[in-house]
């Protein structure tokens, strides 16, 4: 299983955001590894809706499509994939930390199959770097608003 959880503090309303960064329409911009975005349901962020993704991980390109399962506007949002070598759970989590101020957390679970189980530790090691770089990209766009 790898569980990987990152955090960070970023200067920008909550609900701002909670908005930028849980629409998929942004996700090339502050996802280092993510390439493309496609949506295969309605463009609506709610319950149910499909989103495909292209990312290059490890060398390696990937090509996903996760389903948002669970969304409380501006709080939570999770999706899921059940597609591919590495059946993944993302999570995002927003919380007000101060006056203009945001916590956001970013979450990745799941549980490698095939030659991914092999180097779990590794691909946690590098999910947690890129998690970290991706949140820094949210702090900086936000914080530039």
């Amino acid at each position: 299983m790898v569980d990987v959880l990152t955090d960070l503090k970023i200067g920008a309303p909550r609900d701002d955001v909670a908005a930028y960064a849980g629409n998929p329409d942004n996700a090339t911009e502050w996802y280092v590894n993510i390439k493309e975005v496609e949506w295969k349901t309605d463009r609506a962020v709610k319950v149910g809706s499909k989103v495909a993704f292209k990312a290059h991980f490890l060398g390696r390109k990937l090509a996903y499509i996760y389903e948002i399962v669970e969304y409380d506007p501006g709080k939570k949002m999770v999706m899921k994939t059940a597609d591919g070598p590495f059946p993944m759970e993302t999570t995002y989590t927003w919380e007000e930390d101060g006056p203009g101020l945001t916590r956001m957390t970013l979450r990745n679970r799941g549980v490698p199959s095939g030659f991914s189980k092999v180097i779990t530790p590794f691909m946690a090691m590098m999910m947690k770097r890129a998690n970290k770089k991706d949140l820094e990209k949210v702090k900086e766009i936000m914080e530039k608003k």
